[in-house]
């Protein structure tokens, strides 16, 4: 184990620093070979488009790559699950998204590490410089400073901002937990939820439960200190939103008779003892990463009418921003959306929902060994690889930014565009 660990390190930093450092450089996307290019590219041609957009801003979109630019931008203070490492060590991070956006829906995008003490500081930061860009990609910003900073920046910024440790975990979530629920014949309505964790990821996954037809008087929300109840002192404004008039006090308590756990906390956390006092036909997403709040493994062993998820890539269901924020971004720029609004993120769950119940292209089923995947307990969200993610994701998020008024353009006459 010492041994794999060890060779797993080395070959994630030599990935990183070889054969060049980084996983970005710029491309051209217009010829530069001849004194005529170079004279079109900067001066004396490039005063031509600059005058364009001084008369009309929205012709940046014609002259420019902006409406195809998307930042991604942290103050490193939540990276991974490493914790608050500064803004420079979460470059590597920031990259790695910014690889996801191009290879997954040929966006491009750059990385922004942003030294900012606190969070006025960098909602000054990226709201001055928000305009360069299609979109803002917020990511590793620790709570609660993290919902205030997208707020103040969605109200402030003229171009659309997503913060996708909330909204792109609860997206993926929210898609796969009612995959799951329904296979397990239950409804969302219905369900008793257990959430361990009360941070960004779990305040958005609640948020968008709700808009999906979950009752709040049914989600139990626990922190590090146990049940989020009306009679702690000890809890900000978001968490105070999540506070139960309940005598439960402790996990123990929480689980009991409960349909759903979702762990967006720690490793290790939910015992089998736990798992065994919960519902029949539960739904158990573990989502602490790289280790579950309850190893898969021990679950099966003690429920064989489970159905589970986790953040892992190395067991069935995994739950992967990847399935979600570069289609997103995709549908919102094609129509020159100015915000991701509820509307866009409910149709990317239906539209993730949907693809999971198809049968699976060939090519993906190859990718992973040529195993049997189809809807059921093992396959409630398709595959990151999956090529009908891009085309479906995108046209569902664009046509409900048009219908819910969220647009600048019109929904295209012929979509997904061809250079989806």
């Amino acid at each position: 184990m010492k041994d794999a660990k060890e060779a797993l390190r080395r070959a994630a930093l030599d990935y990183h620093a070889l054969p060049v450092p980084g996983k970005l450089s710029v491309e051209l996307t217009k010829p530069a070979q001849t004194q005529e290019d170079l004279s079109l590219a900067y001066s004396p041609g490039v005063a031509e488009p600059v005058r364009e957009i001084a008369r009309d801003p929205d012709a940046a979109y014609q002259y420019t790559g902006k409406g195809n630019l998307v930042a991604v931008i942290s103050n490193g203070s939540a990276i991974l699950g490493l914790g608050n490492l500064g803004p420079l060590a979460s470059k590597p991070v920031m990259e790695g998204k910014s690889l996801l956006f191009k290879r997954f829906a040929g966006i491009n995008s750059v990385d922004i590490e942003v030294e900012a003490k606190s969070p006025e500081r960098f909602i000054e930061t990226v709201s001055a410089i928000a305009n360069t860009f299609g979109g803002i990609n917020l990511e590793d910003i620790k709570a609660p400073e993290c919902f205030h900073i997208e707020e103040a920046l969605i109200e402030r910024c003229p171009v659309p901002v997503f913060h996708d440790d909330q909204h792109g975990t609860a997206i993926v979530t929210v898609a796969g937990m009612l995959n799951a629920l329904e296979i397990q014949g239950k409804k969302i309505s219905d369900v008793r939820m257990v959430c361990l964790g009360a941070g960004a990821a779990a305040t958005a996954c609640c948020k968008l439960m709700l808009a999906a037809g979950a009752k709040k008087e049914q989600i139990t929300m626990l922190d590090s200190r146990g049940v989020i109840h009306s009679g702690r002192t000890d809890i900000n404004a978001y968490k105070g939103e999540w506070a139960r008039d309940t005598e439960m006090r402790t996990l123990d308590d929480a689980i009991e008779g409960a349909d759903v756990f979702l762990g967006v906390s720690g490793p290790d956390l939910l015992s089998a003892e736990q798992l065994k006092r919960m519902a029949p036909r539960p739904v158990v997403f573990a989502c602490s990463n790289p280790n579950p709040e309850i190893e898969p493994e021990l679950a099966h062993s003690v429920r064989d009418d489970l159905i589970m998820a986790t953040g892992r890539s190395d067991y069935p269901n995994q739950v992967n921003n990847v399935l979600c924020f570069p289609f997103i971004f995709r549908g919102a720029l094609d129509v020159r959306a100015v915000r991701i609004n509820e509307d866009m993120k409910l149709a990317a769950i239906e539209a993730i929902r949907r693809i999971a119940h198809q049968p699976v292209p060939a090519a993906v089923r190859e990718g992973y060994g040529g195993i049997e995947l189809g809807f059921g307990p093992d396959y409630i969200l398709p595959k990151p690889t999956d090529p009908r993610l891009l085309p479906e994701v995108a046209a569902a998020v664009a046509r409900a930014a048009v219908d819910s008024g969220a647009a600048r353009l019109p929904y295209p006459e012929h979509y997904p565009l061809e250079a989806l």
